[in-house]
């Protein structure tokens, strides 16, 4: 890979840095948790100037200074001043400044170990560094750089960039709920502070929380405005299911953004909000875009291959996954890849990259990163369903009750062979809002296999008209249980009546009738039938608090 994307790369270098054990800055992997707990009651509040430029979650940067060359003029900045500039508005920096200014601070620290905020800031940077390399090693490096940051200035004594790196640290492990309580404790230091919602929107996303993600959405949009506010508002009304407002707003943010690394990320996700509505040509179309703006844009390499295999364009459709994992090996795509070389029936293939998939989800929990989710997806059609449930239900145990963690867990439930208890999560996918044509399907599923017909055919058909091509493997298997189904009776199920009753007999006089007649009019009516076995199942409501669920919780009637 080329020097501008890689710290500590020489211009030849063709590889990945890796951590070397006489890094200062590398600990084993201990996860987001090893540190304890900040103090629920603090006794100071923060003061240093240094809080208050840490990017949401990515950065920490401090004021720029203008410095004027030979002939008076505005010196250009250079590649550490223009991070730290997209650190201080929000926005993500290059991958070419990131690697500049990780090389800065690693210099400076060297020197200066006791550097607080330069180690906070090298912390996070290691963190978003990992995170768009998918190269998981140098989260033991950003844990240690905080670590040290924090032996050197406490938190309590202004040191909140450090704890606002260990909550972004946090959500790239996927641990969501150490990621809340170093992010709300920041926050009751300084609510006022933009810089901390964007940590906390990740964290309460990721726990399934949407009134908490809502509400630090519309605060972070009222106390930082322009492309970021604008952003993370598509993305919650995605998740909500409210496409015109999510593409509107999306658009909006990619026609505001001027910087090449921000505006690649708006139009990734005009890319994935194509995708999602079954417009594959959109798709290509905008994943394109984002690559020529900036061919760093990795995740766009995915997308492009997604959509292109829905366009049953398979060849650049493979090359196109090939070029991802080269880039970002991220186990989402190697299953991604496993998948589309099973459905061509290219079976060996895909065993290579599902061996690939466990390879990456094993190298990954070594460094602190849960990736359960993805290997119980896998688990549950490739695999081990009860592995998968075992899995998932640990996850939901631990309050990662997302809408994706649900409806894993409802479908692994359903090929394990219990469906009744599947169908209870499945439904609060659904419930949710969100517009996933693979949500669909699963519910639709479901209530197939439990005789739910009615149900059964709406989500099916809804899963095929949101996006015809969601899932190589899946989409065909989709359209098949629709035709199974059959066609729905004229005018609908809401417009069928039971037959009408036979014409009653002539009823004879009282005198005619026989006593034994007169004397069974006395008797009381039969009582109604019991209700249908499937109308008896009904979607649970999520708990309002995971330390106390109420009784029509899965959690607490099933105890996943």
């Amino acid at each position: 890979m080329a020097m501008d994307v890689m710290p500590q790369q020489g211009p030849d270098s063709g590889r990945s840095p890796e951590p070397s054990p006489q890094d200062p800055y590398v600990l084993p992997a201990e996860g987001a948790t090893a540190l304890p707990p900040p103090p629920p009651t603090l006794r100071t509040t923060l003061r240093r100037a240094a809080f208050g430029a840490v990017a949401a979650g990515v950065l920490l940067a401090g004021a720029l200074v203008a410095v004027d060359d030979e002939d008076g003029r505005p010196k250009e900045p250079g590649p550490v001043e223009r991070a730290e500039a997209a650190a201080t508005a929000g926005s993500p920096a290059s991958l070419s400044d990131l690697t500049a200014l990780i090389g800065d601070r690693q210099k400076w620290v060297e020197s200066h170990p006791k550097d607080a905020p330069s180690l906070a800031t090298l912390g996070t940077a290691y963190v978003e560094w990992a995170r768009r390399s998918a190269d998981t090693a140098y989260y033991a490096r950003a844990e240690q750089a905080l670590k040290h940051s924090l032996e050197a200035q406490s938190g309590e004594r202004g040191n909140g960039a450090a704890w606002l790196g260990l909550a972004a640290l946090a959500n790239a492990r996927h641990d969501f709920l150490a990621a809340k309580r170093w992010g709300e404790t920041v926050k009751k230091q300084q609510p006022k502070a933009w810089n901390v919602y964007p940590v906390l929107i990740d964290a309460y996303t990721g726990l399934g929380d949407q009134k908490a993600a809502t509400a630090a959405t519309e605060t972070f949009g009222e106390l930082r405005k322009g492309v970021p506010a604008l952003a993370r508002t598509a993305d919650l009304y995605r998740g909500n299911g409210w496409r015109e407002d999510a593409l509107a707003t999306a658009r909006e943010a990619a026609d505001r953004a001027t910087q090449p690394t921000e505006k690649a990320e708006a139009l990734h996700r005009l890319g994935e909000l194509a995708w999602e509505r079954g417009e594959p040509e959109e798709a290509v179309a905008q994943f394109d875009a984002a690559l020529r703006t900036d061919a760093a844009q990795y995740a766009s390499l995915a997308g492009r291959a997604r959509a292109l295999a829905a366009l049953d364009r398979t060849d650049e459709a493979l090359a196109a996954y090939q070029s991802a994992l080269e880039k970002l090996p991220r186990p989402q795509y190697a299953l991604e890849l496993g998948e589309l070389y099973e459905s061509l029936g290219l079976d060996g293939d895909a065993r290579t990259q599902y061996a690939k998939l466990r390879e990456m989800v094993a190298a990954a929990k070594k460094d602190g990163v849960d990736e359960s989710l993805v290997l119980a997806r896998f688990e549950a059609d490739h695999g081990d369903p009860a592995a998968a449930v075992e899995l998932l239900r640990a996850q939901w145990r631990g309050q990662h009750r997302s809408a994706a963690v649900a409806d894993a867990l409802g479908w692994a439930l359903h090929r394990s062979g219990k469906s009744e208890e599947g169908l209870e999560y499945a439904q609060l996918a659904a419930d949710t809002g969100v517009r996933n044509a693979s949500y669909a399907y699963h519910l639709g599923v479901i209530q197939r296999e439990l005789a739910d017909y009615g149900p059964a055919r709406r989500n099916l058909e809804q899963a095929v008209r949101t996006n015809p091509a969601f899932s190589p493997l899946a989409a065909p298997l989709a359209r098949e249980a629709l035709d199974a189904l059959g066609e729905p009776p004229p005018g609908g199920p809401g417009d069928m009546q039971p037959s009408p009753p036979p014409a009653p007999a002539p009823e004879p006089k009282p005198s005619e009738k026989p006593k034994q007649e007169r004397d069974q009019e006395k008797k009381p009516e039969a009582p109604a039938p019991a209700p249908s076995r499937t109308a008896a199942v009904k979607s649970p409501s999520p708990s309002a608090s995971p330390s106390a669920p109420s009784s029509a919780s899965p959690s607490a009637s099933k105890s996943p």
